[in-house]
């Protein structure tokens, strides 16, 4: 384990930190319980009654949806580690044979013993200072809705409606018995579908009695994992040498640069027309015949990549068949192998099909691409010092980076869900820099390309240790010296990008300019959550086709910057 525990800023949320980190020394399972106290006493954000005996619906709803479904009432005991070595140096030989599962709000390579067992791939300590407030707010809401359930009437109802999703008469039941809003209980049955009754039934009938292992946990075992992630994506595409090519790095996910380079979505329009109008939803219906009327602002483009998602989604062949049309315009996709799950997309500029990018992409002497050697390298955004450690290992097998771009979601305390954000100043919660930087975004770059919200630039942004840990004196304290944005990455990229620029390692404590960096340095955020609001966050609220404006507008930003470099340098090697 790293032994350098982060300072939080906060007396109660560095209490509870180096609780945990000092009880994961243990080579023996950790139980979750010995962490609940401390947890609660941090008055997290996140979890605003999570010392009060009411169940707390959104923080439930947010640790459920970040935990894979065979963790309710299935598993006890959640093991960590780097890498497939290190679990088998320590006895679990075999968790690749394990079942994988996946959770839908958190990209963790994970697997199920099938009986009691979660091996977790992590990361860096980012994923600790994640993965342990998750686990112990679901343990604390957990046994509170079983108090709740455990009712001899009601075990009977949950009984029979097996299988099935949640009738409008269950959900009456349940919410009169337990006093629990028949919404937040609807919300928690659209996530679960015909597995909700179940579910609530297991909690019902036997509360969690969580315990957690770390394995490894050294610095050195995090950068050997980085390695072993680098080197599947030199040996899958083998065909490029990346020590040859000037690169531009984007952090952000893995459909929207992908999506406007291949032109993929925009040729299939007709049968994505067909699919909205034979299958898709009233609603996705309705939107497209506005767009189509321009009854309302929205872009024909953004809204096909979004039925695109849709249609891959039921049907078979769809997405090979994607994957199979981007390999031809030189966009390979690496997905990870035994270590954390961050999965890679290389661009080669010189590949692409000027004729086929989103029109918004197509600048005057785009012809230039063709003589481009430059490759776009997209990693589908890690988890804080994840970050750090994957740009550092990038940077030190390429020619040259060309520019560093950061796309990613944020809480906001200033602004709406939806609205892009743009900082100058980020202060980094791992290192207590605070980083000056030329953000070469500006909302001049954004707003063309946004419908929706709005956007802030010149803001301040902190990178925190974890989404848990903060609340709201925590956030105050901040937001009166002007910060306004809370995210998880930025501040460790800058780390890196200190140290590509400079001779040493980044520093600590201190304030850190960058304004000399020999190349573009870039970060946009679009706000998923509004922490002032009360126990509001994404458990809550989905951004769902909306919230693809501001994503599509950060990336139009990102790749027209990268396209125009390219258009200006002619082609340089």
């Amino acid at each position: 384990m790293d032994r350098t525990v982060p300072r939080s800023g906060n007396d109660t949320i560095d209490l509870y930190i180096r609780t945990y980190y000092s009880l994961l020394r243990s080579t023996r399972e950790v139980p979750i319980e010995s962490l609940v106290e401390a947890h609660a006493h941090i008055n997290s954000a996140l979890h605003v009654k999570a010392e009060e005996p009411e169940f707390d619906p959104a923080a439930f709803t947010y640790c459920v949806v970040r935990l894979p479904e065979c963790f309710i009432g299935r598993v006890r005991l959640v093991v960590m580690g780097q890498s497939s070595p290190v679990f088998s140096q320590h006895g679990y030989a075999d968790v690749e044979g394990w079942q994988l599962v996946a959770a839908a709000g958190r990209r963790r390579r994970t697997y199920f013993d099938g009986q009691e067992t979660l091996a977790v791939y992590i990361a860096s300590r980012s994923d600790i200072d994640d993965l342990i407030p998750i686990l112990t707010a679901y343990q604390i809401e957990a046994r509170k809705l079983h108090r709740l359930l455990h009712q001899p009437e009601l075990l009977p109802w949950l009984t029979e409606s097996l299988g099935q999703p949640m009738s409008d008469e269950l959900l009456s039941r349940l919410s009169g018995a337990t006093g629990i809003a028949a919404a937040d209980l609807a919300r928690l049955g659209r996530l679960w579908q015909e597995q909700a009754a179940g579910h609530l039934l297991a909690i019902a009938q036997t509360p969690p009695f969580l315990s957690v292992r770390l394995l490894g946990g050294s610095l050195a075992d995090y950068k050997r994992a980085t390695r072993r992630w680098w080197e599947n994506v030199e040996e899958k595409v083998a065909a490029v040498t990346f020590e040859q090519r000037p690169v531009y790095f984007v952090s952000s996910n893995t459909h929207s640069m992908a999506n406007l380079l291949s032109g993929y979505a925009l040729r299939q329009e007709n049968s994505l027309v067909e699919f909205i109008r034979q299958a898709g939803s009233p609603d996705l219906q309705a939107e497209y015949e506005a767009i189509l009327q321009r009854q309302v602002p929205g872009r024909l483009q953004n809204f096909l990549y979004y039925a695109l998602k849709k249609y891959e989604g039921v049907t078979p062949g769809a997405r090979d068949r994607r994957i199979a049309h981007e390999r031809t315009v030189g966009i390979y996709r690496v997905p990870s192998q035994h270590v954390f799950d961050v999965e890679v997309q290389v661009m080669a500029l010189n590949e692409l099909r000027p004729e086929w990018l989103d029109p918004r992409l197509q600048l005057p002497g785009i012809e230039a691409l063709a003589h481009s050697p430059a490759l776009i390298i997209n990693v589908d955004f890690p988890l804080g010092m994840a970050a750090y450690q994957i740009l550092s290992e990038i940077a030190r097998n390429i020619a040259e980076v060309r520019g560093v771009y950061v796309m990613g979601k944020a809480a906001t305390l200033n602004g709406r869900i939806g609205d892009v954000l743009i900082p100058n100043v980020v202060h980094d919660e791992h290192s207590l820099n605070t980083y000056l930087f030329n953000n070469c975004f500006t909302a001049d770059d954004i707003a063309p390309h946004l419908t929706y919200g709005s956007v802030l630039d010149n803001q301040k942004a902190i990178s925190v240790l974890g989404t848990f840990l903060q609340n709201e004196t925590y956030m105050a304290v901040f937001y009166d010296e002007g910060y306004t944005i809370l995210e998880m990455e930025a501040g460790p990229y800058l780390s890196s990008v200190y140290e590509m620029v400079r001779p040493v390692r980044y520093p600590y404590n201190e304030i850190v300019t960058l304004y000399n960096a020999p190349f573009p340095i870039g970060v946009i955020h679009y706000a998923s959550d509004t922490p002032f609001s009360r126990g509001q966050n994404l458990g809550t609220q989905n951004l769902s086709y909306v919230g693809m404006d501001p994503t599509y507008a950060a990336a139009l930003a990102i790749l027209r910057a990268i396209v125009g470099e390219e258009i200006q340098a002619g082609g340089r090697i």
